[in-house]
Order: structure tokens, then C-alpha cells, then sequence
């Protein structure tokens, strides 16, 4: 059964400062009006939970559901960081599948505090990010940062390169009416604005936002039945880790204990996403038109473009010099803007890739598109060694 996004929905992102509730309800309408499907018809919603935001947070299928008025609709809730809001729609993708369900409404929505994001409050010895913020003083950047110096010990990438990567994205940024930042960077304001963790400036790193976004899932019978135009096809969802060649049962907790892990790894649990997204769709990398990464840092959209077999290794800063991930270049990549002109809110971003791809798909993404685009990806990175990937197409 083949099952496809009837409709997609967002609210802009900003800094706004009101319940997470308003967004999610301003993007679960507009998707269900671009789908042209009314909400009693729902029997489905899967909300990306959002943990800084209370219980409500914690329970967000329902608190969606709610909040649009109690329709008898079956909840579920999801959690996967980042990667959230794609396991959001690959659990309503599942239930479509098999039968129990014909509408699915997925939404996420978040609002986030000012500054890096960080784990709640309290000690929690055997939660690894808790470890890496209070022990370790590693926030986000410090770890993006060294995703970025190895870059440029591999591969001779320049803070120049990193730079682009920003200027790229903030000129696809400007045409897109969900976006926050919505101003031209050159490479110099780049480089001018502070070091964060070197090499990385804070134009080269994604801020915290307010926003939400949401799709209608259906199955393509549905959708034929019912007269939905411009359907777009869920080709694949992957939410895959890494394999190991050695694995011990019952392992401890890596973040103190690796001696469980042996060997090296296949291959990078960036590179399973990808793998598992191609192989289940069917689909080739070179068959990709455009692509919506998770550029947390300037320097992380670089390592994806080789994550998702865009290019070779070591070869994304010679595509970026040469215009290649551009609008009109050989393979876009951020056409919306990315988190560069959006920034985070955890739950929703994943499902805000699909939405920007269902628009670019359906030939609607106006002062941004790439022109005949048949086939989008995306890429989020989740926590404790997993991530996720959406492959579309028509």
C-alpha cells in the first residue's frame, strides 16, 4: 500500500513566546485546508512530543486532539529528539498500512527557551547527555565544532566553506514565508560574528525557535477516491542505528561503558539512515533532486550531503564552491533555508522538511523552487546513536 501526504501545514518560526498548543493547531489547520479535509474525518493524530513544554508537552497527541476539538480520533505520541517528528509520521504511516486507519493527522510543535538547549534540570548519571553537558562542559557547538575541525583535517575544508554553507542557506531563506531569519549573510558577516567554539562563528550555528508544522497522511487510494490533488508519495521513512560487526547482548550503558562494541562499524549510523531510506523506496542517490538537511552547524549540512550519497567523500565542499547545492545548481540542498533561517524546535523541524519537499514536489515552493523535482530527502539526527530519513516522490 502506498500512502502519501494530502496535505502539509506550518506555522512561522520565531521567537513568539505563547503556548506550544496555538502553533501546533495553526499548522494542523492549514494542512488539513491544503488537503481539503475536513477534521471530523481524522481518525488519527500522532503529535511529536515537545519536553520542555509540561505535560501537555508530554502527551501531545492528545493535547493536539484537544486542542481541535475531541473528534474520536485515536492518539499516539512520539519522541525521538530531532528526529521526532519523522517517527511522528512513520508510526501514522504504519497504522495506515496496516488497515487501522485512513486519516492521520501529524503535528509537531515546540517553544523553546532562549540559549542552547540543554537537559532539564536535576542529576541523571545514567542519561549521556546529562554527562556530556555537566561533566564534560560539551554543550551542542563543542561537539559541532569538532565535526567541523575534523572536516578540515580530512578534507581541507576552510571556516571560508563553512561560511557559504550559511550564505547559501540565507538566500533560499529570503523567498520562504515560514522562515524567521529572512536577511542576506555574506561570507564576511560570517566570519565576523563571534567564535563560538572554533571554528565555528554564531552565524554558523542555528538559534532556538518557537514554530510548528504538520502533514495529512493518507493512503494513494484514499486519495484517489477522494479527489486529492497533487498527492506526494512517502517512499521510505528510516529511523535506523549503526551495526556493529560485534554486539553483546544486555550491554551496558555506552556513555560509560564501550567495551560492549567491538570492531568498526559498517558504516556511520548517518550513513544506515540513508542506506535504509534508499533500499526500502527502491531508489537510487542519483535519482535525488533536491535535498532537506539538518544543518544544526554550517559545517553538519557538508557531512550530510556525503551521508546521503549526494557526493564522495571529501568532495561536498568542492559541490559548494562550485554552485552545485544551490537553486539551480546539479543537487539543492536547503531550499527552504534550512535551520539556518528557521533554527530548532525539536519536534516540529523534521516534519517541516517533509512539508518544504511536498511543496517543492508539487512545483508550489514559489521564490525558491527547483524546478522539476521529483524525488526530496531529508536527514535529522535524533540522540543515542539514531537519526532519521524521508524520502519523497511523485
Amino acid at each position: 500500500m502506498s500512502i502519501v501526504i494530502a496535505g502539509a501545514g506550518m506555522h512561522p518560526w520565531g521567537k513568539w513566546g505563547r503556548n506550544f498548543t496555538e502553533y501546533g493547531v495553526h499548522a494542523a489547520r492549514a494542512a488539513l485546508k491544503d488537503a481539503g479535509i475536513a477534521w471530523s474525518d481524522v481518525d488519527l493524530v500522532v503529535g511529536g512530543e515537545t519536553v520542555r513544554n509540561g505535560y501537555a508537552g508530554y502527551v501531545a497527541g492528545s493535547t493536539f486532539a484537544q486542542a481541535l476539538g475531541w473528534n474520536g480520533a485515536r492518539i499516539a505520541t512520539s519522541y525521538a529528539a530531532c528526529a521526532t517528528g519523522a517517527q511522528a509520521i512513520d508510526t501514522a504511516r504504519a497504522r495506515i498500512m496496516a488497515g487501522l486507519s485512513e486519516v492521520a493527522l501529524v503535528v509537531g510543535a515546540d517553544t523553546t527557551p532562549k540559549g542552547f538547549l540543554a537537559p532539564n534540570a536535576g542529576e541523571r548519571w545514567n542519561d549521556p547527555d546529562w554527562l556530556r553537558f555537566r561533566l564534560l562542559g560539551m554543550t551542542n557547538p563543542a561537539y559541532f565544532a569538532l565535526y567541523a575541525r575534523r572536516r578540515m583535517d580530512l578534507y581541507g575544508a576552510t571556516s571560508e566553506d563553512f561560511a557559504q554553507v550559511k550564505v547559501k542557506n540565507a538566500r533560499h531563506g529570503l523567498e520562504n514565508p515560514y522562515a524567521r531569519f529572512r536577511k542576506e549573510s555574506t561570507v564576511a558577516d560570517v566570519l565576523a560574528s563571534p567564535v563560538v567554539s572554533d571554528p565555528l562563528h554564531l552565524l554558523d550555528i542555528c538559534a532556538t525557535s518557537d514554530g510548528a508544522a504538520a502533514v495529512v497522511l493518507v493512503s494513494a487510494e484514499y486519495a484517489k477516491k477522494h479527489g486529492i490533488a497533487q498527492p506526494v508519495k512517502v517512499a521510505a521513512v528510516s529511523t535506523v542505528t549503526p551495526t556493529f560487526p560485534n554486539t553483546v547482548i544486555d550491554m551496558p550503558l555506552l556513555a560509560t561503558d564501550s567495551s560492549a562494541v567491538t570492531g568498526v562499524p559498517d558504516h556511520t549510523f548517518k550513513e544506515s539512515i540513508a542506506r535504509a531510506a534508499y533500499e526500502e523506496a527502491g531508489i537510487d542517490p542519483s535519482d535525488v533532486d533536491v535535498a532537506e538537511v539538518y544543518d544544526l552547524s554550517t559545517a553538519l549540512e557538508l557531512d550530510w550531503i556525503e551521508d546521503l550519497q549526494l557526493c564522495r567523500r571529501g568532495e561536498a565542499e568542492a559541490l559548494l564552491r562550485a554552485g552545485d547545492t544551490t537553486i539551480g545548481g546539479r543537487i539543492p540542498v536547503n531550499p527552504s533555508g534550512g535551520l539556518a533561517c528557521f533554527g530548532e524546535a525539536v519536534p516540529a523541524q523534521a516534519i517541516a522538511q517533509v512539508c518544504e519537499l511536498t511543496w517543492q514536489l508539487r512545483g508550489q515552493a514559489t521564490g525558491r523552487q527547483v524546478e522539476g523535482a521529483k524525488v526530496g530527502i531529508t536527514a535529522n539526527q535524533g540522540l543515542f546513536g539514531h537519526g532519521s530519513s524521508v524520502l519523497l516522490s511523485v
